[in-house]
């Protein structure tokens, strides 16, 4: 089944709100890169994982208030709330945009903003 690069990113945060950072993962390319705009860039998989499991120790709640697909790209409009070191709810808003590579997530470049 051919699934929409916008249909792959949907699938992929259910997992995270689930809790699943494994399942997210299965959605990403083993060379997957996140850019954190202005902060840090993980490289690979296990990068990833580490972070997920670091930051989301309880899953995060998402706001999408905009998805927006063009070719490889998507884009993701909205806010998060996710505890911080502290037990703290914090909330931010952010985009994040998408590249594809074979129906997987292979890079994020993502902006994002305490609120």
């Amino acid at each position: 089944m051919n699934l929409s690069n916008k249909s792959v990113l949907l699938k992929a945060n259910a997992c995270v709100i689930e809790g699943d950072n494994e399942g997210f993962l299965l959605w990403c390319t083993d060379d997957v890169k996140w850019e954190f705009v202005g902060d840090k860039t993980l490289t690979g998989k296990e990068a990833v994982r580490e972070y997920m499991n670091l930051t989301y120790v309880e899953p995060p709640k998402f706001d999408v208030e905009n998805l927006i697909e063009a070719d490889e790209y998507v884009t993701a409009i909205g806010k998060i709330s996710m505890k911080d070191e502290e037990g703290q709810m914090n909330d931010y808003a952010y985009c994040d945009v998408w590249r594809f590579r074979e129906g997987k997530m292979c890079e994020l470049r993502a902006f994002v903003i305490k609120l």
